[in-house]
């Protein structure tokens, strides 16, 4: 690959990285704008996490002894080379009261090329977990309590009774093409009241 390759590769990679940057945060500030995109947000959460429930009963199950469930329902994944990832979502109690919303984003880099929308739900089945989401700076997944994404496979043999993990992670309803390895790390951040 030529110099001017990696440039234009690297560029285009900002440019991504960017567009999936995209927050709450940048929407408009008024009062009446920002509940109207948190009702939309909580709707679109809600309505994510129900697909969720009816595809795999097992993740109603867990949701059911939950300590809280936070709901992403549509992040943006992009990249060629470098690449990011970034959705806001709604952590609920296991009775669906709205406890915080939250921003998401992953930076990445290594062999990757395209671009993807998917839901994530999180499933944090301990006190101790919901208490370092609250009291942590932005929770860098793969620091604090363990995290266990829950695959088809699995989701298809899994039980509350075989839960162990701190937090569970179910990654659905992907639409688009993402192909590659990456190195990443998950950042979840509070979005102010």
């Amino acid at each position: 690959m030529s110099l001017k390759s990696v440039r234009v590769a690297t560029l285009l990679s900002a440019l991504l990285v960017a567009a999936c940057s995209t927050t709450l945060t940048n929407s408009p500030t008024s009062a009446t704008g920002e509940a109207s995109s948190r009702a939309q947000l909580e709707q679109a959460a809600r309505k994510a996490l129900n697909t969720l429930y009816e595809t795999t009963p097992a993740a109603r199950a867990l949701g059911s002894k939950s300590a809280g469930i936070l709901v992403f329902p549509s992040v943006l994944k992009a990249g060629f080379l470098l690449g990011g990832s970034g959705g806001n979502g709604v952590l609920f109690s296991a009775q669906g009261e709205v406890l915080g919303y939250y921003n998401s984003s992953t930076l990445s880099w290594g062999l990757q090329a395209g671009a993807q929308d998917f839901s994530e739900a999180m499933f944090l089945t301990t006190p101790q977990s919901m208490q370092y989401l609250n009291s942590s700076e932005g929770w860098s997944v793969g620091v604090g309590p363990s995290v266990v994404v829950a695959d088809s496979g699995m989701a298809t043999d899994f039980s509350t009774t075989t839960a162990r993990s701190d937090v569970y992670a179910f990654i659905y309803g992907q639409s688009g093409i993402m192909a590659g390895l990456g190195v990443q790390g998950q950042k979840i951040t509070r979005l102010s009241d």
